[in-house]
């Protein structure tokens, strides 16, 4: 299509959710560029038009923002893991706690969203515990670049934590079609686990000789390589089994941060029956577990399951349902005063916010990955007689657009 090539110039307005900057085109239509800042005038090339909106990549910036600064990384722009490293880090999280407000307003239909101010990481580069790559054809580890699936190989990364950053650059792997990521996950006592993902049941043939785990993951199942199947990870000076096929919280201070919160902002008492859904190897419950009469969680990963039932095993209160959300919450008898959601970013399935209301938790925590499922969720609960209270994000994931965020949501008492 001949218009594809065209490139046009545009004032940028305000940044949105997906790490975009967005203007409007003489003809009114919305269009959203990336790696731009509000403020800047800038050249960009159409590279999809919807009805409606267009999407453009950034040209050539002709009028920068004075609020621009010179990114860490050499792949900035190109990469698509990052989307803010040209922005300081405080007007990130300004940007991130105003399209979370914008996004519960507009979605939601919440007036005025009860947004507070963003939680800082303590570090804007080097906090991630763990690092997924995929492969070039090569072999080389890289990420994907910007809007594609295309993998490139890197040189840098400045988001994994240091002894990550100094292991993966000795990994080797010969070209390997089999393999379609390989993983890193940094533990206590700078424990380093590489998780390998392939199709093939039979693990790659490869020669590691670093004093690391290594474990290999395929359709049926994970084949310990090297040393162990999972990491010890430490919160708040708690130790967490966490194997290699399972979730955790990539920020480690910010996982306390957001631990604390639930502890100071949640109504505990030993009369308390808690449920923790999607609880994956128990993070928040092992802090709740103490505080309350009876606490039950869901997960569906099988891995995550057994690293729940031994980061919980000293709890005689404690009881653990494997399945979907939407499976299982119908058929609980347990009537909950407090409910906590941690949702992959699909957020909650419908069926599984029907439960939750069924249920009718006096408090309901939702931990949100996403602010657009967030808020479509948040809509449901407040037609279902919720209100919410409070919504802090915690930025879990400097320099990208990523939004983590905690919120309270309280039942509204029905009126005499």
């Amino acid at each position: 299509m001949e218009h594809h090539t065209q490139e046009f110039e545009v004032l940028l307005s305000a940044l949105t959710y997906g790490g975009t900057a967005l203007g409007r085109l003489a003809d009114g239509r919305a269009v959203f560029v990336p790696f731009a800042i509000r403020g800047e005038r800038v050249l960009a090339r159409v590279v999809e038009e919807k009805r409606g909106y267009v999407r453009a990549e950034l040209v050539k910036i002709l009028e920068p923002s004075p609020d621009r600064i010179l990114p860490r990384c050499t792949h900035f722009g190109v990469c698509g893991g990052c989307h803010y490293q040209h922005l300081p880090y405080r007007l990130q999280l300004e940007a991130k706690t105003a399209i979370l407000r914008d996004q519960l307003e507009r979605i939601g239909g919440i007036q005025p969203p009860p947004v507070q101010p963003a939680v800082p990481s303590p570090n804007e580069y080097y906090y991630r515990n763990n690092v997924q790559f995929h492969l070039t054809a090569e072999g080389k580890l890289g990420f994907q670049i910007a809007g594609s699936h295309t993998v490139f190989a890197i040189q840098e990364c400045h988001l994994p934590e240091p002894p990550l950053n100094e292991t993966w650059p000795l990994l080797d792997f010969e070209t390997n079609p089999e393999l379609e990521r390989v993983g890193l996950r940094l533990g206590a006592g700078e424990d380093i686990l590489l998780t390998l993902e392939g199709s093939d049941p039979v693990p790659p043939e490869m020669l590691i000789e670093l004093p690391i785990s290594v474990a290999y993951l395929s359709p049926d199942g994970i084949e310990v390589l090297a040393g162990d199947e999972s990491l010890v990870m430490e919160v708040l000076g708690r130790p967490f089994r966490v194997s290699a096929g399972s979730f955790f919280q990539v920020n480690t201070p910010l996982a306390e941060a957001m631990v604390t919160e639930l502890l100071r902002s949640l109504p505990l008492s030993p009369e308390t029956t808690l449920l923790d859904i999607y609880c994956g190897v128990g993070l928040f419950s092992a802090f709740l577990a103490p505080r309350v009469g009876r606490l039950l969680g869901v997960e569906v990963s099988p891995w995550a399951c057994e690293d729940f039932a031994a980061n919980l095993d000293e709890f005689d209160n404690v009881d653990l349902y494997q399945g979907a959300a939407e499976d299982i919450l119908p058929g609980i008898q347990a009537r909950p005063e407090v409910v906590i959601v941690d949702p992959p970013r699909a957020g909650l399935e419908r069926r599984a916010l029907d439960a939750v209301v069924q249920l009718a938790p006096a408090s309901l925590v939702y931990i949100s990955c996403d602010p657009s499922t967030l808020a479509r969720d948040a809509k449901r609960l407040v037609s279902a007689g919720y209100t919410l209270t409070r919504s802090i994000p915690f930025d879990l994931f400097p320099q990208t657009f990523h939004i983590e965020s905690m919120n309270f949501f309280e039942k509204r008492a029905i009126p005499k």
